[in-house]
C-alpha cells in the first residue's frame, strides 16, 4: 500500500499567505521523515481556501528539500495553463528529481483565473480533451504539434524531452470517460465514499480496456512515482487523514476546527461567468468525512485505509492532513507516520470486509 499526503496550503484564520506556504514546507519535509511515500500539492487561484497558485512551483522547492519522497501536483489546473508549458514544466521537475515527479491535471471549474490568466470559459467548458491530448504528446518524449480549435502550431521538439504520462483527477462521468479512453490513471477526492470509488475504477476499467492497467495500448515504464504503485491501473484517491488519542475526540476536533477554515475558503470560488454557484453544507461534508475517512485513533485509521483497499482494490491513497487546523497538522503528520502507516501496509488479514461506518454521502463539492 502506497500512502501519501495531501496538502491543499490553506490560509488558516488569522494567518498570512506567506506564512500558510512556508507551514507547507515544513509539513512536506516532516512527511518525508515521518516514513510517507509521497506528497501531493493541491493548486488555487485568488482564494484562501489554498494559496498554492503553481503547484509546479512548489512541486520544485519540495523535491529540492527532500530526497525520498515522491511529489505530485493534485492538481495543475489545465485549463489555466497551456498545456505545452506545464508539459516542459513536468520534464524538467522529473530529470532534475532524478523521476520522483508526477503531474497530476484536472478541468477546474468556472473560475476567475480563466478569465485573470486568459484562457476564458470555454477551455474548460469545451477544451479539456484537446488540452489533454496535446498534454499528452508534449509528454511523450518525442515532437508536437498541434491543429485544433484551441492550440494550432508547428511541430517542435520538446526539450527537455521526457515520457511521463499525468493523473487526471476526475469528478464528472466526462472527465473519467476522457481519461480512461486515452489510457490515463485517475485522481479520485475525498467527496465519495469507498462503494462509489469502486464503482468509479470499475467503469474506467470497462472504458478503457485495461489500458491504464497495462492492458494493450498502454505505454510501459511511462509515468512519474505514481504510474505503477500497485493495486488498480495506478489510480490514486485522496482522503482526509487525522488520528487522535480516541476516535470521539478525533472526530470532536475535525469537527470543530474544519468548518472554521473551510466555510470562508470556499466561498473564495467565484464563477467567471455569473453561474450560480453550488451550494453547499460544510458541516454535513465534515461529518461525512469523519464517518468514513481514516478519522479516530489509530486502530480505526488502519481499518479503514484497509477496508479501502479491499473494497475498491487501490493501492495508493493520499491523506489530507490538515483538517485540524496548522497547530495540529505537524503532530498529525508524525503520528500517522509512527501510528498507522507501519500497521496499514501490512498485508490485510483473510476474512470478510468490515462493514462501512455509514453509508457514502453524496457529493458536497
Amino acid at each position: 500500500m502506497r500512502i501519501g499526503i495531501f496538502l491543499i496550503a490553506a490560509q488558516f484564520p488569522g494567518q498570512a499567505a506567506g506564512q500558510a506556504l512556508a507551514q507547507v514546507v515544513e509539513w512536506i519535509e516532516a512527511a518525508e521523515e515521518a516514513g510517507f511515500d509521497d506528497v501531493w500539492i493541491a493548486e488555487h487561484h485568488f482564494m484562501s481556501y489554498g494559496v498554492c497558485p503553481s503547484a509546479t512551483t512548489l512541486a520544485a522547492l519540495a523535491l529540492g528539500r527532500t530526497r525520498r519522497i515522491g511529489v505530485g501536483t493534485a492538481v495543475s489546473v489545465l485549463s489555466a495553463w497551456h498545456p505545452v508549458a506545464l508539459a516542459e514544466q513536468a520534464a524538467m521537475l522529473h530529470h532534475l528529481s532524478g523521476g520522483r515527479f508526477t503531474l497530476g491535471v484536472g478541468r477546474g471549474g468556472p473560475w476567475l483565473e480563466l478569465e485573470v490568466l486568459g484562457t476564458g470559459v470555454e477551455r474548460y467548458e469545451r477544451g479539456f480533451a484537446e488540452s489533454l491530448d496535446v498534454l499528452c504528446a508534449a509528454m511523450s518524449g518525442e515532437r508536437v504539434a498541434a491543429d485544433g480549435e484551441f492550440f494550432r502550431f508547428r511541430e517542435v521538439e520538446m526539450v527537455p524531452a521526457a515520457r511521463m504520462r499525468p493523473v487526471v483527477a476526475c469528478t464528472s462521468r466526462a472527465t473519467l470517460a476522457l481519461a480512461a479512453e486515452r489510457g490515463l490513471p485517475m485522481l479520485l477526492g475525498m467527496h465519495v465514499g469507498d462503494e462509489e470509488k469502486a464503482a468509479l475504477l470499475r467503469e474506467h476499467a470497462e472504458l478503457s480496456g485495461g489500458v491504464a492497467s497495462g492492458g494493450p495500448g498502454a505505454v510501459p515504464g511511462v509515468g512519474g512515482f505514481g504510474a505503477v504503485p500497485g493495486g488498480v491501473g495506478g489510480h490514486v484517491a485522496a482522503a482526509v487523514g487525522f488520528v487522535g488519542d480516541s476516535t470521539e475526540r478525533a472526530v470532536r476536533e475535525l469537527r470543530e476546527a474544519m468548518p472554521r477554515w473551510l466555510e470562508p475558503g470556499l466561498a473564495g470560488y467565484v464563477p467567471v461567468d455569473g453561474r450560480a454557484r453550488p451550494p453547499r453544507d460544510i458541516p454535513k461534508y465534515v461529518d461525512f468525512l469523519s464517518r468514513t475517512h481514516p478519522v479516530g485513533d489509530a486502530d480505526l485509521c488502519v481499518e479503514r485505509i484497509r477496508r479501502t483497499a479491499e473494497v475498491t482494490g487501490l493501492r495508493h491513497l493520499i491523506l489530507m492532513v490538515e483538517g485540524g487546523g496548522p497547530d495540529r497538522t505537524l503532530d498529525n503528520i508524525r503520528r500517522l507516520g509512527r501510528e498507522v502507516l507501519p500497521r496499514a501496509r501490512r498485508p490485510t488479514p483473510p476474512g470478510p470486509v468490515p462493514p462501512a461506518s455509514s453509508p457514502p454521502a453524496p457529493a458536497s463539492g
